[in-house]
């Protein structure tokens, strides 16, 4: 069992198909084929239940996937350890949808020329999934929303600050001034899926409007609209169906934004989060970019946090 055929099982089971994967790779269908089964042969284990086309993982393959991870991550760090000067290699970054529309054209930008062999891999999610893939190794660091929901006390991870985000609750336009949640009128929440913080910082602020009893606190959680997109969530807002959260950042960027009655909420902690002793060339660049580019705002030096 070597690296590039666990490569090559993680390309077939990302894709779920042996075509799609030779295409990722840029390698023959045969070659992949053979390889994938010269690995089962070693294992002894059926990693593959082949349907037609299909390749789907056995229980056995969908423990591999967890090892092959661990390991083509560590091979990725020794790989970049061992020129410490000089930053290169794949770094996957997850990102906010917010932070990565808001925060990262410029400092992306000025990481690649500056240092254009480093290959960057962005993913955008939810705060909590993109940590969890962080504990899972298939991503080297996130920009998330501090606090995180469900995040283990022990949990592995370390953090740093790189901004913090105002946000605003979006009402539509002709909803009277709100001072608390006592003066809220809706009880439906424009959001992302769960795992995401701003829903989170959303629900638990409209859930002590008042509720029967007519006393704070004793109001119920807001439905929440589930939407994929920070357009399609102040859409819902401006047609007076529900409330929506948006970092002030994103309000900024939008050329054409819909009439709305926006409330400060709070202030929340956008963080970078690693495995627990985690350290790359490329990780460093990126956050030396990072850094360099708040204007002074916080320290200028990363100040990593453990969870505990």
């Amino acid at each position: 069992m070597d690296l590039a055929a666990l490569e090559i099982f993680r390309a077939v089971a990302a894709e779920g198909s042996v075509t799609r994967a030779a295409e990722r790779l840029g390698r023959v269908q045969s070659n992949v084929t053979t390889r994938v089964q010269q690995l089962e042969e070693q294992l002894g284990a059926l990693l593959f239940l082949r349907e037609g086309r299909r390749m789907l993982l056995t229980p056995a393959g969908e423990s591999l996937r967890g090892y092959a991870d661990r390991l083509l991550a560590l091979a990725e760090e020794a790989r970049q350890a061992v020129h410490p000067t000089h930053p290169s290699g794949r770094l996957r970054l997850g990102a906010m949808e917010s932070t990565a529309a808001a925060r990262l054209p410029q400092p992306l930008a000025r990481l690649h020329a500056q240092w254009p062999e480093v290959e960057l891999e962005l993913t955008t999610g939810a705060s909590a999934p993109l940590a969890e893939q962080v504990l899972a190794h298939t991503l080297d660091a996130a920009l998330v929303a501090w606090p995180l929901q469900g995040l283990a006390p022990d949990a592995p991870l370390e953090r740093t600050t790189v901004y913090q985000e105002s946000l605003l609750l979006a009402l539509p336009a002709d909803h009277p001034p709100v001072h608390s949640p006592a003066d809220l009128q809706l009880h439906t929440l424009a959001a992302f899926g769960t795992g995401c913080t701003y829903r989170h910082l959303g629900e638990a602020w409209m859930q002590q409007a008042p509720g029967k009893a007519q006393s704070i606190g004793t109001g119920k959680p807001p439905k929440v609209l589930e939407l994929a997109s920070y357009h399609a969530i102040l859409a819902c807002v401006a047609a007076g169906r529900c409330a929506g959260v948006v970092p002030q950042a994103v309000w900024d960027l939008m050329r054409d934004p819909p009439a709305l009655r926006l409330v400060p909420l709070q202030h929340c902690d956008t963080v970078l989060v690693r495995r627990r002793g985690y350290q790359s060339p490329a990780l460093d660049a990126l956050l030396d970019t990072l850094f360099s580019l708040r204007q002074g705002h916080g320290p200028a030096v990363p100040t990593w946090i453990s969870p505990t």
